[in-house]
């Protein structure tokens, strides 16, 4: 899904089977963020990662059963944050009426 400031790559795990890396990692889901270097320097990518972080916490992640990838753009640390938010908080709505609401707004729901 992608937004202005943020592509957000979704990867639905498996619900109910066994994997491996649930050893490791557990039966949740789990997030990831990146700033790739080619974007800004360590300041830059810093920042980015910290607002990321900040606007998934906001919508309520990370969520069981799915595999998020936050990748940020060059324009992310250069609106204010309450545009990101939304703009991320409108594909999140726009990912949960496509999966059947497990993906939701007010944060994680069973699938």
């Amino acid at each position: 899904m992608k937004t202005p400031y943020v592509t957000l790559i979704v990867g639905e795990r498996r619900c109910g089977k066994p994997r491996g890396d649930e050893e490791q990692h557990g039966p949740g889901g789990r997030v990831a963020f990146i700033a790739g270097k080619k974007l800004g320097n360590a300041v830059w990518r810093n920042q980015a990662k910290r607002r990321m972080r900040a606007v998934c916490h906001e919508l309520g992640g990370p969520w069981p059963d799915f595999d998020v990838i936050f990748l940020a753009k060059s324009s992310l640390c250069q609106v204010p944050y309450g545009k990101v938010l939304q703009a991320c908080g409108d594909a999140t709505r726009r990912l949960s009426s496509g999966k059947e609401g497990c993906f939701g707004e007010k944060g994680p729901r069973s699938c």
